[in-house]
């Protein structure tokens, strides 16, 4: 739901469904606000989505705005087709991303800290995986996990085949035993499955595992690698189409540039939580882009959107709730799947019934 040039939505104008690009692109200020318009250009700033990853996502990480510029503008120069397989930057902006699940949802996101990898291969006992960590004593983190990406993501022949082999029968077996780092294992053993002799399998037992419930969200920053593993959820990012991956996909993978735009820190993931009182409750990001809030309805309160921040979608995931325009008492009936897109210049309005709605717009400007 939005409007990337590549897939823009549809909407109901006219008496004629149109495309929500060129609809922005008429009139820009009239459908974003003056203040987005300002900020973001004739464009809308974010996408909005529902995932339903029935197998595990690609491993994957997007640019911060600065590599999305330089990256966009060497293969431009370069002179490499758009939609080209090798084509890493599809336009000049960065994507920071929240997911916020709709039931349970299992992600990867970001290099666990080096003492637990150290512990989780010690218990392995994959002889290349030992040699590989007593190389990363006493280096500095972000130098040793950016060598042990490094290293995982070089091997290649018998050597990979050889690794991942060994790897996967020993992540069996600890699942088996019910052991520490047992569904992280049971994740590796399904990944195999699914695409085998991908190195990403060991890449993927580097990150820290994390399993949402509904209506818990985690915030997705530029250049930290991640894999959405299975589950549904809505996600909302700025608006662009750069994914660089790292596994688990027969798509490009391009490891030199994955070196220079990923950030090779220790990190430990924290959910997102919501503010707010009443039906509604947002989840507050850095980026100006977007905002989330999740608004709930029980039949009796209404939910007043007196505060417009500019151009706004909204998704009903459950039930099914009524949007009024409070100055013409017109309404759209929304079910669930529905989706509205409400301009900027379009006048409050009033959510009543019984359902769960999510209010996407944009951040702080």
């Amino acid at each position: 739901m939005g409007a990337h040039p590549s897939a823009p939505s549809r909407v109901w104008r006219g008496g004629a469904w149109r495309s929500l690009f060129e609809v922005i692109g008429d009139n820009p200020e009239v459908e974003l606000g003056a203040a987005a318009h300002a900020r973001f250009g004739a464009r809308l700033p974010f996408l909005f989505k529902v995932l339903a990853a029935e197998t595990p996502l690609s491993l994957q990480a997007h640019p911060s705005a600065e590599q999305a510029r330089a990256g966009f503008a060497a293969e431009e120069r370069a002179g490499i087709p758009r939609g080209a397989a090798e084509r890493n930057y599809k336009d000049p902006d960065h994507k920071p991303e929240l997911v916020c699940a709709l039931g349970p949802f299992e992600v990867l996101c970001g290099f666990r800290p080096l003492e637990g990898t150290r512990e989780l291969f010690a218990r392995l006992g994959v002889p290349a995986l030992d040699d590989a960590a007593r190389e990363l004593d006493g280096r500095p983190p972000t130098h040793a996990l950016r060598d042990l990406f490094s290293w995982v993501m070089a091997q290649s022949g018998r050597s990979r085949d050889e690794l991942v082999t060994a790897t996967l029968a020993q992540c069996a077996r600890l699942r088996d035993r019910g052991e520490e780092f047992a569904t992280e294992c049971d994740w590796a053993v399904r990944i195999g499955k699914l695409y085998p002799g991908d190195v990403g399998v060991v890449v993927a037992l580097l990150l820290n595992w994390m399993r949402l419930l509904p209506g818990d969200a985690l915030y997705l920053p530029a250049r930290q690698l991640h894999a959405y593993l299975g589950g549904v959820a809505v996600e909302i990012m700025a608006n662009s189409d750069n994914v660089l991956r790292a596994g688990l996909t027969p798509k490009h993978v391009d490891v030199p540039e994955l070196l220079r735009i990923l950030e090779f820190s220790e990190t430990q993931p924290a959910l997102v939580d919501p503010i707010g009182q009443g039906p509604e409750h947002t989840y507050l990001t850095p980026s100006p882009e977007f905002r989330l809030s999740r608004i709930v309805l029980d039949g009796a309160a209404l939910f007043s959107a007196e505060e417009r921040r500019g151009p706004e979608i909204l998704l009903c995931v459950q039930g099914a709730v009524r949007a009024t325009n409070v100055e013409h008492a017109r309404g759209e009936r929304l079910e669930h799947g529905n989706a509205l897109f409400v301009s900027a210049t379009d006048p409050a309005y009033q959510l009543s019934g019984t359902g769960i709605v999510f209010r996407a717009t944009v951040g702080e400007l």
